[in-house]
């Protein structure tokens, strides 16, 4: 029912993010050229994807959506309209962010729950990964706290994820603003953002939580060196 609804409210839903965004005045310098990488990373894939990014601000899987592609492709590519995985209490306390929540194609996640509401969880996104979706999800499990890819809080989950739905291709993107220096609630307005994409095939030969663990480094090593090109061509500008 939640995706069928969201789908139906694609474009209503994505113009009226693009409307945010534009007041925000946010820009992609290299905006096509990143829409198409992702178009041709995504070519003939039946399985899930599982989209793992870096995390600076609340609107950071906002701003990747619409980098990613435009609204129209998402009327006819629905497997390109994410689902994302906010905390619960971050869309818990207004009726009408829930309600954007349930059309943007949210899995609301209790962060610290019991180990029955995780299962749920890992429940719901096997599911969305089998049917061949598109899942964004932070492996930090948070904004960093120190304003870089923080291995010390990789969440084990993406790794959980990984071995409950095998097959699962995995999408690394690192977004930053260029005038982001730590986590904050929103980047500043007029925020210009660098954003590469890198494909990853993740394998262990680890069982259980060793191999959660195993897989989950490897994602976030990959965004560790995502941030490494970054922070070089950051240096060379200045």
């Amino acid at each position: 029912m939640q995706e069928a609804l969201a789908q139906a409210l694609v474009l209503l839903t994505y113009y009226a993010l693009l409307g945010w965004i534009r007041f925000r005045r946010y820009r992609v310098p290299d905006l096509r050229r990143l829409r198409a990488e992702f178009a041709a990373l995504d070519r003939g894939r039946r399985a899930g994807l599982l989209i793992c990014a870096n995390h600076l601000t609340l609107v950071d899987s906002l701003v990747i959506q619409w980098a990613l592609a435009p609204g129209w492709r998402l009327l006819f590519r629905p497997r390109w309209f994410t689902w994302n995985l906010p905390d619960r209490h971050n869309i818990a306390s207004r009726w009408w962010v829930r309600v954007i929540g349930y059309l943007g194609k949210c899995v609301p996640v209790l962060r610290d729950g019991p180990p029955e509401e995780a299962r749920r969880t890992l429940d719901k996104i096997a599911f969305l990964l089998a049917r061949g979706q598109s899942v964004l999800i932070f492996p930090e499990g948070g904004r960093s706290r120190i304003g870089r890819v923080d291995p010390d809080r990789a969440m084990y989950g993406v790794g959980r994820m990984l071995q409950e739905a095998p097959g699962t291709k995995v999408l690394c993107v690192f977004a930053r603003g260029l005038g982001q220096r730590e986590h904050s609630d929103y980047p500043r307005p007029g925020e210009t953002f660098f954003m590469r994409l890198s494909a990853l095939a993740p394998e262990t030969t680890f069982k259980g939580l060793r191999a959660d663990r195993d897989l989950a480094m490897q994602i976030v090593g990959r965004l560790g060196e995502m941030e490494q090109e970054y922070l070089a061509l950051a240096s060379r500008d200045r």
